[in-house]
């Protein structure tokens, strides 16, 4: 039996008995490679460390770790590649009930220490057979539902999560939210920053929001440009806020390209039911994905929800949000809103002229907002 790469699989031998391991590894030399370990613990740091493990024969009995902690470890391991690792454990004159505890922490198979080699054999090449088939079914499952470049849902798993949304919202009179957003101006941004960059700058703004959603909401690719998120139990006022913090976030970032500041954004349109009557969680992407495209051919950077008006103009920004604009280089965006954040700054810069007993030209500034007004 042979690996994919022509290598033999790998079979970790863990006995705290030279003689037993010696045994074994005779049975196996030839058709499978191995490595000995002593106790428990050792075979567990092989395990982790050593990826060409394909399988385990674990004594019970052993210092440091027994065989059921190696056992108990193995299958409780959040890594699939560890937990599926077949296990089989060296049995001796054990009572039933030991043979029951390893049934019940996931033991593969047992044998004995007389085992034959043609048996030994039999049973770790299909065992090995059978993990591999079922994790080639969980990697064939994971590239349904993930997009393999992303690790996000796909759209047909995205739509699927939607159509549940709509579900439970209809079965408990709620509410079901659902966004598309990309940035403004992509395929000028690839000409300008390159697909590469472009691509990684996707790939952080899927991470931003994968760190903002709620862990029952579900993130995912609308299509190759742009995300959908799906938020049940959500009131569109919710989702709308949500997007715009996101969006004010993309357009105080800091990114340069070729030495030049890209000029980020992005729109997104809302959907949400039952305030749209649609028929489908399909549809209901359909009709984000529509405002989505109103906000960019307005402008960009703006929000479409269920109302479908879009701002001529951008909402002023707040202190904060004009702040981190001045920091990442776009005064352009703050400007137009000078006047209307220094009237929100007088408190503060009267209180900083008392204090400091310094004269700032207030009234001046007073003077010019009202003028402004």
């Amino acid at each position: 039996m042979s690996s994919e790469l022509g290598q033999l699989p790998r079979v970790l031998v863990v006995d705290d008995s030279r003689l037993v391991r010696a045994m074994i590894v005779k049975h196996l030399r030839g058709h499978f490679d191995y490595r000995e370990e002593a106790d428990g613990e050792a075979g567990w740091q092989a395990i982790v460390l050593d990826h060409s493990v394909r399988a385990v024969i674990t004594d019970s009995a052993m210092p440091v770790l027994d065989g059921y902690g190696l056992l108990a470890r193995i299958r409780n391991s959040r890594l699939a590649r560890i937990r599926d690792i077949p296990v089989i454990m060296i049995s001796g004159d054990e009572e039933e009930a030991a043979r029951e505890r390893a049934r019940a922490l996931g033991v593969s198979d047992f044998i004995g220490k007389s085992v034959g080699t043609n048996e030994l054999l039999a049973r770790l090449e299909s065992l090995i057979r059978l993990a591999s088939a079922q994790q080639e079914l969980d990697r064939s499952r994971d590239s349904q539902v993930n997009n393999p470049d992303t690790g996000l849902f796909t759209r047909t798993y995205i739509e699927l999560q939607a159509a549940q949304a709509l579900s439970h919202a209809s079965r408990h009179a709620s509410e079901a939210s659902v966004m598309v957003l990309g940035f403004d101006r992509i395929e000028d941004l690839r000409i300008e920053a390159g697909l590469e960059l472009v691509k990684q700058l996707q790939l952080r703004f899927a991470r931003l929001v994968a760190g903002k959603i709620r862990k029952e909401d579900s993130l995912g690719h609308f299509d190759d440009s742009y995300l959908a998120v799906i938020s049940p139990g959500t009131p569109e006022v919710s989702c709308q806020a949500f997007g715009n913090r996101l969006r004010e976030a993309i357009e105080a970032a800091n990114i340069a390209a070729h030495g030049q500041r890209l000029k980020l954004s992005v729109s997104i349109g809302v959907a949400n039911s039952p305030t749209d009557p649609v028929a489908s969680a399909g549809a209901l992407l359909e009709l984000a994905a529509q405002r989505m495209r109103m906000a960019m051919e307005a402008g960009g950077n703006r929000l479409v929800g269920t109302s479908n008006k879009v701002r001529v103009e951008s909402p002023p920004p707040s202190l904060a949000h004009a702040l981190g604009l001045l920091e990442g280089g776009h005064a352009d965006i703050v400007r137009p809103h000078a006047m209307s954040l220094a009237a929100q700054l007088m408190p503060l810069l009267e209180l900083m002229q008392e204090e400091s007993g310094i004269a700032l030209p207030l009234a001046a500034l007073k003077e010019k907002i009202r003028d402004r007004g």
